[in-house]
């Protein structure tokens, strides 16, 4: 029996019925748990229906007469695994999942589909690869991805006037399509002439500072350790463990113990050697040649274009959200330009593509991505320390970098010196690069002192200067003598003075401390729950509208419209003191902010858009909360 199946990349293009045939392929079976994903059975063949039409199905006589009418022109989609169960139970249930999850889930499964396509082997339903499987996962669990995504202002289509490309439905940073904000136009942002021409390349140095990693301390050599437990003979001819006492307690402690017991090293450590440093495999890669940075430019030299090639690949398959064609007309762009991680000979395993802005002294970050397999290499903060450099050498003066980042990569961009917090002025960079509306740009500064591909030897400076600093100014060492109350024999009922205890005194306590311990109430559970949901909606992508409250200079009739103001901060400050007896009326107060927004704003505007996704955030956290109370 024959079974057709949707060759169309396009959700637009596709039937309901064919999405959901398209995520069932690729999402494990619910019922039975050993179905990976839903494949024909023994003897059914699938055939491509790629929308042309015409009439797929080989012989004709033994699906009906020539003459019947409504003979269909393809054979129906296949509906059925081979385990037994249909595509409802390979995550293709868009009643339980949600559309949200269901339109993740939809482009997803687009995407891994083109790869597969790529490699001609799109009805081979037990293909897979590497970047297949990633994504895949990455489908079903939505983990945590270095990816920043930005749509930087493209000058082309506004000399053309035309529209961007739209975002898929199921957005990487927001399910809503960016939408279209009227900017300032720079005519020299877009005229391209920037002398990037002029600038030399940055000969990416390769860790020639780094000295040979230590060979890892061998137990014997450098080491004197002491056993934990002897051996005693008994007379059976078996063997009694008894533990030997580490350090005793008549044992005077020596200069170097101190130091240790001074740092948090157990005094009983008899090691001299100093910890060895860890090297990341990324580091290690790069000394010994296996991987190269190597700055990437349009200039239409053919290695150039093979690694715009292999970075364009790579963002595709990382960035499965945005459209295929807007990452390559960036990548391609003449105005681009990109750092590649590239593995022996042309092998992108590692990309970030920006756009500088020299005479406006900063960078936009716009693709930032490595291979799904690489990723607990190192590469990513090699790459972005890589880059700071590049900039440094080859835009002196540049020392701000923006970028748009999805929900999942504002941990990484903050672990990378990045900063919600804009510093830079908005006129500087406000037309020059486009809003992206969900996502969250970030800034990091550069500092004129630190040599970024060196930054493992400073912060080990750094640590050392600091922990001798403790040690200088550490007294744990010192131990006070026991008090005689609680010996053994001693009489019961006696009562002491803390101030009597010794040692208490010289940590510079005073009887105020304890008093204002007492005074301080436990926070209840409910009072711990109001505190971490208020910050996790302060923190939330699309908080910004309700973050403080309206300003009538702004806004001069909202107070006319919305009798019962309230936002963020408010709610901050009557949690503060106390003036949410329940959660109930915290929550009374949060859809509060939600049902302002909605009655003064238009309901196709961005700010009842993001009342709608905060309240469904704040019903779903509630939810959360009653199944681990009952």
């Amino acid at each position: 029996m024959k079974f057709a199946y949707p060759a169309s990349s396009s959700i637009d293009a596709l039937t309901p019925q064919q999405i959901s045939l398209k995520i069932a392929r690729h999402c494990p079976c619910t019922a039975c748990g050993n179905c990976k994903g839903l494949h024909p059975s023994i003897g059914v063949h699938v055939v491509l229906d790629d929308g042309s039409g015409e009439s797929i199905l080989g012989e004709l006589g033994q699906y009906g007469s020539d003459d019947d009418e409504d003979r269909p022109l393809i054979p129906p989609y296949l509906d059925i695994c081979a385990c037994g169960h249909g595509v409802a139970e390979h995550g293709a249930n868009e009643l339980q999942s949600g559309t949200e999850e269901y339109r993740r889930r939809a482009s997803y499964a687009i995407r891994i589909d083109e790869n597969i396509q790529d490699e001609g082997k799109l009805l081979d339903f037990a293909y897979s690869d590497p970047d297949v499987e990633s994504l895949r996962k990455r489908m079903t669990d939505a983990p945590v991805s270095m990816i920043a995504l930005s749509q930087p202002a493209n000058y082309t289509e506004q000399r053309t006037n035309k529209s961007p490309p739209a975002s898929s439905p199921s957005s990487a940073v927001s399910d809503l399509p960016p939408p279209l904000k009227k900017r300032r136009i720079s005519v020299s942002s877009l005229s391209g002439d920037d002398n990037d021409d002029d600038e030399e390349p940055l000969a990416m140095r390769v860790a020639q500072k780094t000295a040979p990693p230590k060979s890892p301390t061998k137990p014997g050599k450098g080491v004197k350790s002491i056993p934990a437990a002897g051996r005693m003979p008994v007379a059976n001819g078996k063997t009694n463990v008894e533990p030997l006492p580490r350090i005793k307690i008549e044992d005077k402690m020596d200069e170097a113990q101190l130091d240790r017991l001074a740092t948090g090293v157990p005094v009983d450590s008899e090691t001299t050697a100093p910890p060895v440093r860890v090297e990341k495999a990324a580091t290690i890669e790069l000394r010994k040649g296996i991987i190269q940075v190597m700055p990437v430019r349009n200039d239409r030299q053919p290695h150039s274009m093979v690694l715009m090639t292999g970075l364009k690949t790579l963002f595709q398959k990382q960035l499965p959200k945005m459209p295929r064609d807007y990452i390559a007309r960036l990548v391609y762009d003449a105005n681009s330009r990109a750092l590649a991680i590239v593995k022996r000979g042309y092998k992108v395993v590692g990309g970030i593509l920006f756009r500088p802005f020299p005479h406006r002294g900063f960078s936009e970050i716009v693709f930032f991505a490595t291979a799904s397999v690489d990723q607990v290499k190192g590469y990513g903060g090699m790459l972005m320390d890589h880059y700071k450099m590049h900039i440094r050498k080859a835009y002196p003066g540049m020392s701000h970098f923006l970028t748009y980042a999805d929900n999942y990569a504002v941990g990484y961009f903050e672990k990378q010196g990045f900063s919600k917090e804009i510093t830079l002025d908005r006129s500087v960079w406000a037309g020059y690069i486009k809003d992206y509306e969900g996502g969250t740009i970030m800034q990091c500064t550069m500092l004129d002192k630190v040599d970024y591909l060196d930054k493992a030897n400073i912060l080990a400076q750094q640590q050392d200067a600091i922990m001798s600093k403790v040690r200088q100014m550490s007294r744990s060492h010192i131990v006070h003598p026991g008090l005689p109350q609680f010996q053994e024999g001693a009489p019961e009922g006696i009562t002491i003075d803390p101030q009597d205890v010794p040692g208490l005194r010289e940590t510079g306590w005073t009887p105020s401390m304890a008093q204002n311990l007492a005074r301080l109430v436990p926070k209840s559970p409910d009072r711990h729950f109001m505190d971490r949901l208020l910050k996790d909606l302060q923190e939330h992508n699309q908080a910004w509208p309700f973050l403080k409250p309206v300003s009538a200079e702004d806004v001069p009739d909202y107070h006319d419209i919305v009798l019962k103001p309230m936002d963020f901060s408010t709610m901050e400050h009557k949690l503060d003191n106390n003036h949410y007896q329940t959660v109930d009326d915290f929550v009374s107060d949060a859809r509060l902010v939600f049902d302002n927004c909605r009655l003064y704003n238009l309901e196709d505007s961005v700010y009842h858009k993001c009342a709608n996704t905060l309240e469904k955030f704040l019903n779903e956290q509630l939810k959360e909360r009653i199944k681990r109370e009952s």
